[in-house]
């Protein structure tokens, strides 16, 4: 059976603690929920991610952020079009910038 890439709904995951991110298909609302959904994901082509910094209290995207770097260094990471940062936090979004570029993952900031 083949499927027609035309009517096939795009994967578009978030991890946000507040927003409502309209346009993704299932949201995490802290790190290990977005642990947990990329990994749940791993296998599947991921056409957005949507990441915010601050998770609320003292969570953060970091370990999702981990998870993604460490997939890359062991040589398979995961497969994103596109990782959208979006944060009110300016230095903790720029370090989850950098931090993904190094691993060669197409990242993009945008406003919180």
């Amino acid at each position: 059976m083949t499927h027609d890439p035309a009517t096939m709904q795009p994967v578009i995951l978030g991890t946000d603690d507040l927003r409502p991110l309209p346009r993704a298909t299932r949201i995490a609302r802290s790190s290990r929920e977005g642990v947990d959904l990329l990994e749940e994901h791993r296998d599947t082509f991921i056409d957005e991610l949507r990441l915010d910094h601050d998770l609320g209290g003292d969570d953060s995207i970091m370990p999702v952020v981990t998870l993604l770097a460490e997939a890359a260094f062991e040589g398979r990471p995961f497969r994103v079009g596109t990782v959208f940062v979006h944060s009110a936090h300016p230095i903790g979004a720029e370090t989850v910038v950098r931090s993904l570029t190094r691993w060669s993952y197409r990242v993009r900031r945008t406003t919180a």
